[in-house]
């Protein structure tokens, strides 16, 4: 790779199909850093795709690192012999979302690759639920999820649906690696190759469809509308706005307040500059407004409506749930009603990632599921739909989660979805509150039959250069020294996903790990404690998962505040 001044001088004198960039490159002219940290890399392709800080570089978003990655893309798919070649493209409300998606479905037309995008933003799920409809070769989606508004992205689908694997992402890569960012990239006008039918609207009969395989995943359809239930909504300015609206219309929720400030597609999310379900202050104005409202419920879905969070009603306050409780509840829910209603399939499968709560393996041993455990990605829990699919068995999935506020009900996507989420949440109100229980109390009761569990997230982030080096070496002494305790709890065995290799320290016996390697290490701790760590795969974070049990919640919580001291000194 050039040096970074080279690169620099390179795109000021080439990077012109967005003015954007030459006003951003002139205006850091001379400035050494900020020019390293726009040049020192290429920007990551791997399964999660591109991720990163919107601008001019090439370890920016921009229509040129689009461009390339999805030239690379299109020759990989050329590369499979595959004639009629055919993708979906889809795209959030993210600063320039329409601009890149419009951009790549120009590419993949003047590459002789039929691409179908949809005419507005749309969810991410439904990217996934395209692909398969229309039966796409592989799938684009422009989004960085629930990330900061700097941030855009571009996920790669597979003809399954599915975020691509491993070995698909390093063959496209490959393909990326042999291109020149502007001698190597075809292109041509975006309204020409509609005229010419080699860009394709996606029409309305499609989004009609997933809406109704939204619906099949209904258990008691009836209860909704009986509820009379009420709910404050807000799309935190994305693209669940539509369609989390008119699932629950349709399931008879007529009661939907929405957060006006975050109904509309804005990019810059002025009200919540960190769109995130998972935390509080996204849920800022939404919870303002519960206290007017007096909603029974608060929805929340991130930028590209594959997450929901929610707050309900515990006395005069409005309380927030994990995704770990809201996940587990859900699974208890379906298992319970599905297995009263007689509509369980033999043998279920569960699935969740293995940073999630432990706290489902007893309800899933308790109405004889069994539960799969998958790498942190959702991507893994729609490989084990397909792998069932391949049999014949996709009847026999019924949920899949994971901590991070994703879930899926039903195989007819294949990844998370906070449309189905949406609904199912809002019908498992309405079941409990036909059962004379809040959400509150439910959660109790799920806490007092299965265990007290906490767990918890820390993220730590590193900036640039020199932060993805802390991180590495970070993660390198975590794999080579052994840690006898923490916060007064014996180290009683390490799992390391990287070196696939399981350690029992009392018994020094070792087993294998079958998942695919994965930077990813384990800590066993007594008392049925553990410590997950990981860097993000799309993010400069680590994150630190923590599970702690204890005989009432806020004893698993005590805990858990002592493990996130300790590992704090240890990694911060």
């Amino acid at each position: 790779m050039a040096n970074t001044t080279e690169l620099y001088n390179e795109w000021l004198e080439k990077a012109v199909k967005d003015p954007d960039l030459k006003t951003e490159l002139e205006s850091v002219k001379g400035k050494d850093e900020e020019i390293n940290d726009r040049f020192y890399r290429d920007l990551e392709f791997g399964t999660g795709g591109l991720r990163g800080v919107i601008g001019a570089g090439t370890n920016r978003m921009n229509v040129y690192t689009v461009g390339k990655a999805t030239q690379g893309l299109a020759n990989y798919l050329k590369n499979t012999g595959k004639s009629d070649l055919k993708v979906a493209v889809a795209y959030d409300s993210r600063i320039k979302s329409d601009v890149f998606a419009k951009h790549a479905a120009s590419i993949f037309a003047a590459n002789g690759i039929t691409a179908n995008i949809y005419t507005e933003l749309m969810p991410t799920p439904m990217l996934s639920w395209a692909v398969r409809a229309l039966g796409c070769d592989a799938g684009i989606i422009v989004t960085a999820s629930h990330n900061p508004a700097k941030y855009n992205g571009y996920k790669v689908y597979g003809s399954d649906g599915c975020q691509v694997t491993l070995e698909a992402a390093e063959k496209i890569l490959g393909e990326i690696e042999k291109l020149n960012i502007f001698a190597d990239v075809k292109s041509g006008d975006f309204e020409q190759f509609v005229n010419e039918g080699k860009i394709k609207y996606i029409g309305q009969d499609v989004i009609d469809e997933y809406i109704a395989n939204v619906k099949k995943q209904s258990i008691h359809p009836e209860l909704c509308a009986k509820s009379g239930l009420k709910v404050v909504y807000t799309p935190l300015n994305g693209a669940g706005n539509k369609p989390v609206r008119r699932i629950l219309k349709e399931i008879g929720i007529n009661n939907v307040v929405v957060v006006k400030e975050q109904e509309m597609p804005d990019g810059n999310f002025t009200t919540c500059p960190y769109p995130n379900p998972e935390i509080k202050e996204a849920l800022h104005l939404g919870l303002e407004l519960c206290k007017t409202e007096k909603p029974d419920l608060l929805l929340a879905t991130d930028p590209d409506s594959d997450r929901v969070g929610i707050a309900v009603p515990d006395g005069d306050k409005y309380v927030l749930f994990t995704g770990n409780e809201v996940g587990a509840m859900l699974l208890e829910y379906i298992c319970k009603e599905r297995t009263a209603a007689g509509t369980m399939p033999a043998n279920p499968v569960a699935v969740k990632t293995i940073v999630t709560t432990d706290l489902v393996k007893a309800i899933a041993a308790k109405y004889g599921v069994e539960l799969r455990e998958v790498l942190t990605g959702f991507k893994f829990i729609g490989e084990q739909i397909g792998f069932l699919e391949a049999k014949g068995e996709e009847n026999r999935y019924i949920f899949g989660f994971e901590e991070s506020y994703g879930y899926l009900a039903g195989s007819y996507v294949r990844d998370k979805d906070a449309v189905v989420a949406s609904m199912l949440i809002c019908e498992m109100a309405a079941f409990y509150r036909s059962q004379g229980i809040s959400l509150v109390q439910a959660r109790a009761k799920m806490y007092s039959d299965y265990g007290f569990y906490c767990n918890k997230l820390d993220t730590f982030t590193f900036e640039g250069e020199t932060g993805m080096k802390k991180m590495n070496a970070i993660m390198d002494t975590l794999r080579n020294e052994k840690l006898d305790s923490v916060a007064g709890l014996k180290v009683i065995g390490k799992a390391d996903y990287k070196l696939s290799v399981k350690t029992d320290y009392e018994s020094g016996k070792t087993e294998e790990l079958t998942l695919p390697k994965s930077n990813v290490i384990t800590f066993y701790l007594e008392d049925n404690a553990s410590v997950v760590i990981r860097p993000s795969g799309t993010e400069p974070k680590i994150k630190l998962y923590y599970t702690t049990v204890g005989t009432s919640v806020e004893d698993a919580a005590e805990k858990q505040v002592k493990l996130s001291a300790d590992f704090t000194k240890i990694v911060g």
